[in-house]
């Protein structure tokens, strides 16, 4: 079928005619480039790489129509193997790397469970800053109430102060009156 296998490879044979599109603009330094800096596990099948190489630049017209035929005796995953050994190649002297790929395919193509904890965490993080909100007006809240108490237990001291005979202090309920009317103006 036509599933999301078959469209990973294509991306990835996409990507390796542009990497090949750009080889061709900017004309490779080194010949030579698999000998001796690779481990000796792998160094086999660069060689062979780099015999394909060889054989390619002297037939360009033939690349385009080989590249296209998939080896799928070569990898699992049903890409050619010498599209695989061409990204391996090319990311090791381009800046291009195979991880990069991999990673922005991953970070775009996220999973239920992935989008799920996310929004776990978003409304988790609205939970936590709405409590600290409600934490915040209550303090405030608390702290007017104290303020309001405070003035109110002064002015009731001053009002309900006595003479000597039990008669309300006038002199000091009027200098009451005159300390609110000039804090007003």
């Amino acid at each position: 079928g036509r599933g999301f296998a078959f469209r990973r490879k294509q991306k990835i044979e996409r990507q390796y005619r542009r990497l090949l599109k750009k080889r061709r603009q900017v004309h490779p330094q080194q010949d030579d480039q698999f000998a001796d800096t690779y481990p000796e596990h792998l160094k086999h099948l660069y060689l062979a790489e780099e015999e394909k190489l060889k054989k390619r630049r002297r037939t360009p017209e033939d690349s385009v129509s080989s590249e296209e035929k998939p080896n799928k005796a070569a990898d699992g995953c049903g890409i050619s193997g010498y599209v695989c050994l061409m990204i391996l190649s090319v990311s090791r002297t381009c800046t291009f790397s195979s991880r990069s790929v991999g990673t922005q395919g991953k970070l775009k193509n996220k999973t239920s469970n992935q989008k799920a904890k996310e929004e776990y965490e978003k409304i988790k993080a609205e939970r936590a800053r709405k409590k600290e909100e409600a934490e915040k007006r209550k303090q405030q809240r608390e702290e007017a109430q104290r303020l309001y108490k405070k003035k109110k237990m002064e002015a009731y001291k001053i009002l309900s102060k006595k003479t000597k005979k039990g008669q309300p202090n006038l002199n000091l309920q009027v200098e009451y009156l005159l300390q609110k009317i000039q804090q007003n103006t």
